[in-house]
């Protein structure tokens, strides 16, 4: 995808495109659609039986993402009328049909300001997020895709999941446990694990495949691990999350763990302002400013031990604790009550 704001950019755009496109898929092709923002990123998930029958289990928002990748998703997408979630849906499963999918696939939007729907593609398989919708409908769609390969068709309990998604009575969210570096715009952190604690209790779920000891490579998706909560609604998800997330401990690699837990305790995500921009207006700015914080604080640690108010050997031990360490020295440090060494204890290493 290349973006273009002005006529002038478009004939170094195309260019571009095309030869990416021909030496990724062997076919040099473009086609151009227009820019929609501010947007939020909204996706119906539907399944489809041999017969032909076409359903919508609701629908996700995934408006939280970088680099056009998903970060977090939750369903129902918050702030939608019934009207509008009959509508999407509805024009969803004529997509289906039209294309006579069959089994799992995904259709997904762009949602305007002015509240309308922009249709992006469909995606012709089960998504990452697919355990939100597990979770609000209670339907197993890797069950309900097996019965299908077998050519049964949909289910008696999909059918009716079906039938109520316009009025969903659960809300689950999802955040995507990466080894990346939020600080650094997600740079992937490849490494081995450390500890590895995940959280649990009721309406908690946790799709994992990794243990303490395991390597993650460099070479794959730095997906580790699915973190899941459901609730009554989107408040008690909310709340839930935050708990479910302050039990995380993973170290070894760096993870998006600190990227999730501002997230949900901000006051943006708990009133659902949300769009593909958030992680540009809210995060990056918050990640500067961390930084400056602790420009600022070493900068005065530092003249601290120059005037011989602290000693180096003091903040060594609280910078970098380890074997061998003074606690009752780095209890008197004043580095400890520092925003800097917060953030280092926050920050998994």
């Amino acid at each position: 995808m290349r973006r273009v704001d002005t006529a002038r950019e478009l004939p170094a755009a195309l260019a571009a495109g095309s030869a990416e496109a021909l030496a990724a898929f062997g076919d040099g092709a473009v086609y151009i659609e227009r820019i929609v923002e501010p947007a939020r990123h909204i996706e119906v998930q539907l399944i489809a039986d041999r017969g032909g029958s076409v359903v919508a289990l609701g629908e996700r928002d995934c408006s939280i993402q970088r680099r056009h990748q998903k970060l977090i998703e939750e369903s129902p997408a918050p702030g939608l009328s019934d009207d509008e979630r009959r509508d999407l849906h509805a024009m969803a499963v004529r997509l289906a049909a039209a294309a006579e999918l069959e089994n799992a696939s995904t259709a997904e939007f762009l949602f305007d300001a002015d509240r309308h729907f922009w249709f992006l593609e469909v995606n012709t398989r089960l998504q990452v997020e697919h355990g939100v919708t597990e979770l609000v409908t209670d339907v197993d769609l890797v069950r309900e895709q097996i019965r299908i390969a077998a050519g049964l068709p949909l289910s008696a309990a999909t059918v009716a999941a079906a039938a109520q998604a316009a009025r969903p009575g659960r809300h689950a969210i999802e955040v995507r446990l990466s080894a990346e570096d939020p600080a650094r715009g997600f740079a992937p952190a490849p490494g081995r694990i450390g500890m590895w604690r995940m959280p649990g209790g009721p309406g908690v779920r946790v799709d994992a495949a990794i243990e303490e000891g395991d390597r993650v490579p460099p070479d794959y998706d730095p997906l580790i691990a699915k973190v899941m909560v459901v609730g009554p609604d989107r408040a008690a998800a909310i709340d839930r999350l935050r708990r479910a997330l302050d039990e995380v401990e993973v170290t070894g690699v760096q993870t998006t763990l600190p990227f999730h837990r501002f997230v949900a305790s901000g006051a943006s995500f708990r009133t659902a302002e949300l769009s593909t921009g958030w992680v540009a207006s809210a995060w990056d700015p918050h990640v500067r400013e961390l930084r400056d914080r602790a420009l600022q604080e070493a900068a005065a640690t530092a003249a601290a031990v120059a005037r011989g108010e602290v000693s180096a050997r003091d903040v060594t031990h609280v910078l970098a604790p380890g074997p061998g360490s003074d606690p009752a020295a780095a209890e008197r440090s004043p580095w400890r009550s520092s925003g800097r060494y917060r953030a280092i204890r926050r920050w998994p290493r």
